[in-house]
């Protein structure tokens, strides 16, 4: 049936539909090895594995788990970087018939040991680190975790350079290893390739427990199954295409022809899928970038990277892309090689649109997606002359997507009108992890199909290209009329004197509501209240200008760059108490 975004800026020779993603996650990496044995994975600080030894080494991490207790289902902890460790295990647990459950690394101790007891991982791999194993070490306790895994990067580094690191101190090592804990090289060398027999069903059984992260609340696991995340990844395999030289725009090439910059945390749905699997899928290299703000100034390591090993492709967020184009040293790097950007979390200031093109030549994306849709549901044309600047784009292979009412989320409003967003597709997820009450909240039947509450907010132009209004909590009642962060957040960002900016609701006497606005300005500028209050007068409503601006040196930003509005919220909410 076609569908309003079916029309004449539908990207040529992409299909409506997705087809042939019902089949377990790890093939992926059994026929990148199969067919390009010898093709670069992965790179880690000039150290390259093949897509055989990822799958070798894959393979034999699975019959280690299996010999250690782990049988399908169990869910098996990831607590790492973005180091080159990360595909082999991924995929080894998932050869187990465990189930993933990726933990971001900058976790304190409370903040893992909630995730590894909330999923009942019976197993963890943690980077041999100070701080890292540190934190393990104490999040373990009082959880189902039976088996630790230590990872030194020794064992991925040229024979050279882990030699002269041992000597000098400089790999990362913990003070002390606890008893009964194991070394990763160890377990690998010791394990022989031959993952258990497996009966897998893709479509119901889950490859990943991916947690959200928290910015609305507890911490809720989202279930996403073998089938949910492939679909996603040979969807944008299928939408992605690229224009080289003077021909037109084409399907990414297999086996090597492109580099992927791993920038963006694999134990995010955005990274791991975009990035890390989707590298996989078409047997790509993969530059693996544990830290990237590493360097001084900061970012200036993942800039020589794209340099040195002359990066295709790059998956990120807004903030990363405004580092770049804000870096001192941007122009000392040669960053042409750059041909397709993905960009999506928050939105993307124009400016920065156009000056990072500008510099590598490339073009950016922008799209929409959520943790608990494997991410993506919607993204621009990947050519430049169709795609929609301000958009999200329009609904992936296989979506369907209605704007309903924002009370019972059931009734579809007239096409541009603002309501909640809800999708429905191959990529939504199984449901929340233990969560029954939860998945009651978000989830709608309508017309026979099972729709998720996505909780932004949003409309479709005539062309079926998705704007995104805000999210529906951050709604701001002003005299009870409705303001979005997000509109006054954009004016806030024509500026040219600021960097990042947030806007939340704070309680008044008056209004219910009064707007507060938090500004990062760029490096070396300096602002008044009164010179900003002026600026939002002639391009606000009176309901929607701040009423007030607070400048930050910094403000909170989550790992995927959203400024997280609850903390600053949060924290006016805490200083009116007193």
């Amino acid at each position: 049936m076609s569908k309003l975004w079916h029309g004449p800026k539908w990207p040529e020779g992409v299909p409506y539909e997705v087809t042939g993603y019902e089949k377990p996650l790890f093939s992926i990496l059994d026929e990148a090895a199969r067919d390009y044995p010898g093709s670069t994975y992965t790179i880690f600080n000039d150290f390259r594995r093949t897509f055989a030894q990822v799958k070798d080494a894959a393979d034999r991490l699975a019959a280690f788990l299996a010999a250690r207790g782990i049988r399908p289902k169990d869910r098996v902890a990831i607590f790492l970087p973005n180091l080159p460790h990360y595909p082999e295990i991924f995929f080894g647990i998932l050869k187990a018939g465990g189930v993933c459950v990726t933990c971001n690394p900058l976790y304190r101790a409370s903040e893992l040991n909630f995730q590894l007891k909330d999923s009942g991982a019976r197993a963890v791999f943690v980077m041999d680190h100070p701080e890292f194993y540190a934190t393990a070490v104490k999040a373990v306790v009082g959880s189902d975790v039976e088996t630790v895994v230590i990872c030194n990067v020794k064992s991925h580094l040229p024979r050279m350079k882990g030699l002269l690191g041992s000597l000098l101190g400089k790999i990362p090592k913990a003070l002390q290893h606890e008893p009964g804990h194991l070394m990763y090289e160890d377990v690998v060398r010791s394990a022989r390739p031959e993952p258990p027999p497996l009966s897998i069903d893709p479509v119901k059984d889950e490859a990943l427990v991916l947690y959200t992260g928290g910015t609305t609340g507890v911490p809720k696991g989202a279930c996403l199954s073998h089938a949910n995340l492939l679909s996603n990844v040979l969807s944008t395999e299928q939408w992605v295409r690229l224009r080289q030289d003077s021909g037109p725009p084409q399907m990414i090439k297999k086996g090597g022809a492109h580099i992927y910059l791993g920038v963006l945390p694999w134990y995010h749905s955005f990274g791991l899928t975009l990035c890390m699997l989707t590298s996989c899928r078409n047997a790509s290299k993969l530059v693996c970038v544990p830290d990237p703000k590493a360097g001084n100034p900061p970012f200036t390591e993942v800039l020589k990277s794209i340099e040195k090993y002359k990066v295709t492709i790059m998956v990120g967020v807004p903030t990363i892309y405004s580092a770049f184009v804000h870096h001192p040293l941007i122009d000392r790097f040669d960053l042409s090689s750059i041909v397709g950007c993905g960009s999506g979390a928050a939105p993307l200031p124009v400016e920065v649109i156009r000056q990072f093109e500008e510099k590598t030549g490339s073009v950016i994306f922008e799209g929409y997606g959520l943790t608990e849709t494997s991410p993506v549901i919607t993204l621009n044309p990947t050519d430049p002359n169709t795609r929609k600047i301000g958009s999200v784009g329009m609904p992936y292979l296989g979506v369907d997507m209605k704007i309903v009412d924002l009370d019972t989320g059931m009734q579809e409003l007239p096409q541009g009108e603002d309501g909640e967003i809800a999708v429905s597709g191959p990529q939504v997820m199984l449901g929340y992890w233990n969560k029954p009450e939860a998945n009651q909240e978000v989830f709608r039947q309508i017309e026979g199909r099972r729709y998720f509450l996505t909780g932004d907010i949003g409309h479709f132009d005539q062309e079926g290209f998705l704007f995104i209004t805000d999210r529906k909590k951050d709604m701001i009642i002003v005299g009870g009329f409705n303001a979005y962060p997000k509109e006054i957040e954009e004016v806030l960002y024509a500026h040219p004197k600021v960097a990042l900016a947030a806007v939340v609701g704070v309680p008044d006497p008056h209004t219910g509501e009064a707007i507060k606005a938090f500004i990062q300005l760029r490096p070396g500028e300096t602002a008044t209240e009164a010179e900003f209050l002026e600026f939002c007068k002639t391009r606000l409503s009176g309901y929607k200008r701040p009423r007030t601006i607070e400048f930050r040196e910094s403000l909170p930003t989550s790992v995927v760059g959203k400024v997280l509005r609850r903390v600053l919220r949060d924290e006016v909410l805490q200083k009116n108490k007193k």
